[in-house]
């Protein structure tokens, strides 16, 4: 009996970020709900840094006193192996972050008690995040934030380049044209991760993306997603752009920290890194230049789980409530950076946050993740294949991108 459970232990850990291994493995009994008062709570999340470990334990404090409930944050060193070993093994958190692009994976799996109908103002929260963590039709959990990315500008090498604000570039064509400015001297243009994650605003500004928008067929192997992939390559071959890797950081935010890079293209999770760690750099945050197609940015956000086998379903989505409230958004958004996922307090934010208007107003037309169950196996290949892309074929890496999708799309439906 040790020995088979200790076996599906491992295999459901090992298979549940492709497959979405149910939380209930090999046992269809329903968790026996606690309705007493005094109940205690664990929550893990996937933290940003110290800034968002101390505002989530801040705000859980202040829900103790309110409630009565007890509640113990702990900090993931790897969230998707330990929340898979958790659910694996029957113990989950009862409240954890949830990625867009593992959600599917939990949601189909049974993993994630699906809550969304017990929030009376849920339309409080933007439609392209809703949808993002709906499941079978069901609003399954509350997105906690969202994030888009913008061009951030080193104010003082923009100056030494003898660049002005009216330089701030606005298409391709004038960001080639700064980014080839900017580069000398041991300072690369424009520096970013060599991931999707990135690189894809210009798949999304050449017109093209992943998938089309019902995330029901592969749109990869286009001429627009080659045109921006070709963009792409085409400034990392002149050498005015370059990955974070290649100037020995681990992000865009640290290469541009550190001086190494003019221009860096980053979510609104860099201000709090910039006032943590690079405290005296100036720069500016302006919206991504638009490509043939116009705008485009990229949107990101993670939930509010749930698990489905928590003993305290009730109190949890209770301390959700309080935690997704527009009043404790803009708690964390002052704390860590992020912007709210309520439409309501992200008007506030945007006045209080002038300088972030880059980020808030790319939530008009920014594209959200493909949320398909075992899609996250897809975008890893697609990202390895990235990193080469200054010396390979875009159009290969996109037909190698449409076939690995088909097949998950057909198995993910």
């Amino acid at each position: 009996m040790a020995t088979r459970t200790a076996a599906a232990l491992v295999t459901c850990a090992a298979i549940l970020a492709a497959t979405g291994c149910s939380s209930s493995f090999g046992d269809d009994k329903e968790t026996k709900q606690d309705t007493g008062a005094g109940q205690h709570l664990k929550v893990l999340i996937a933290t940003s840094g110290d800034a968002e470990t101390k505002a989530v334990k801040e705000a859980v404090a202040a829900y103790e006193k309110r409630s009565g409930n007890t509640v113990t944050v702990e900090a993931a060193k790897d969230m998707n192996q330990q929340l898979a070993q958790s659910f694996a093994g029957h113990k989950p958190p009862d409240v954890f972050y949830v990625n867009s692009d593992q959600f599917a994976n939990y949601a189909k799996g049974g993993s994630l008690h699906p809550y969304g109908d017990k929030i009376k103002d849920a339309d409080d929260f933007a439609e392209p995040l809703r949808s993002s963590f709906t499941y079978d039709g069901k609003l399954v959990c509350l997105p906690k934030d969202t994030s888009t990315l913008a061009l951030a500008v080193n104010t003082d090498l923009w100056k030494k380049a003898g660049l002005t604000e009216k330089d701030y570039p606005t298409s391709w064509d004038e960001l080639r044209k700064v980014a080839g400015k900017l580069t000398g001297g041991g300072v690369t243009g424009l520096v970013t991760s060599d991931e999707y994650q990135r690189l894809g605003v210009f798949m999304k500004q050449a017109g093209g993306w992943i998938t089309d928008a019902g995330q029901t067929k592969m749109t990869a192997d286009s001429a627009p997603n080659a045109e921006g992939l070709g963009y792409v390559k085409s400034l990392l071959r002149s050498g005015s752009m370059k990955y974070a890797k290649q100037v020995d950081t681990s992000w865009g935010g640290e290469a541009f920290g550190k001086g190494k890079a003019a221009m860096t293209i980053e979510g609104n999770w860099l201000t709090g890194a910039m006032k943590l760690d690079y405290p005296d750099l100036k720069y500016k945050v302006v919206p991504l230049p638009a490509g043939p197609a116009g705008k485009g940015t990229l949107a990101f956000s993670t939930c509010w789980g749930v698990a489905q086998e928590s003993a305290h379903r009730s109190a949890a989505v209770d301390l959700v409530k309080y935690l997704s409230s527009g009043d404790q958004q803009l708690k964390f958004a002052d704390a860590f950076g992020v912007m709210p996922s309520r439409t309501s307090a992200l008007a506030t934010y945007a006045k209080q946050v002038p300088e972030a208007k880059a980020w808030v107003d790319a939530n008009a037309y920014a594209q959200g993740p493909v949320t398909v169950a075992g899609f996250d196996k897809v975008l890893g290949q697609f990202n390895t294949d990235l990193q080469s892309l200054r010396t390979a074929d875009p159009k290969k890496i996109l037909a190698d991108l449409q076939r690995n999708g088909e097949q998950a799309l057909a198995k993910g439906h």
